[in-house]
């Protein structure tokens, strides 16, 4: 019995990730290891474009082909990376410009919390009507989904 429950918890471990990026694409993922390749094509076998070392950095899942997805990173560049790589946790980047404002509420006339400089990585928690609840190390409150690149125009996310 013990045995058989060490081998469902392995099979989920490792089909947690991969059934999370099963979807549909194009959707939104983040890079989930602290080193992250991408290649010129779907393989090992083919060049490394460049070595990502940011975990939670959101990219952009455009194609699927058996283990490895293409993606778009928030510059734009494209690349193919392993599967095993991405993780479907909801992340966003700020968007180049001033700091952008971080409301207590879902509102532009509500208080603001704080202010996040470009670059910075957000955890999404949801998102509708054209605001994201996100989480910035411990801080967290509200910013437009046009200051950040990770969410859809219109998106909602739960």
């Amino acid at each position: 019995m013990l045995v058989r429950g060490v081998v469902a918890a392995t099979l989920l471990a490792v089909a947690a990730p991969a059934l999370a990026q099963d979807k549909a694409v194009p959707y939104w993922a983040s890079i989930s290891s602290g080193e992250a390749m991408t290649r010129t094509g779907p393989g090992r076998n083919y060049p490394g474009v460049w070595l990502y070392k940011r975990r939670d950095l959101p990219v952009r899942v455009l194609k699927r082909y058996e283990n490895w997805r293409m993606i778009e990173d928030p510059d734009g560049a494209k690349g193919w990376m392993l599967v095993s790589l991405l993780s479907d946790r909801r992340t966003a980047v700020v968007k180049p410009g001033a700091p952008r404002e971080i409301r207590a509420k879902a509102d532009s006339s509500s208080g603001i919390r704080y202010r996040a400089e470009p670059g910075v990585v957000a955890h999404i928690d949801h998102c509708k009507n054209g605001w994201c609840h996100v989480a910035v190390g411990k801080r967290e409150g509200y910013i437009r989904t046009s200051d950040i690149w990770g969410v859809s125009d219109g998106e909602v996310v739960d």
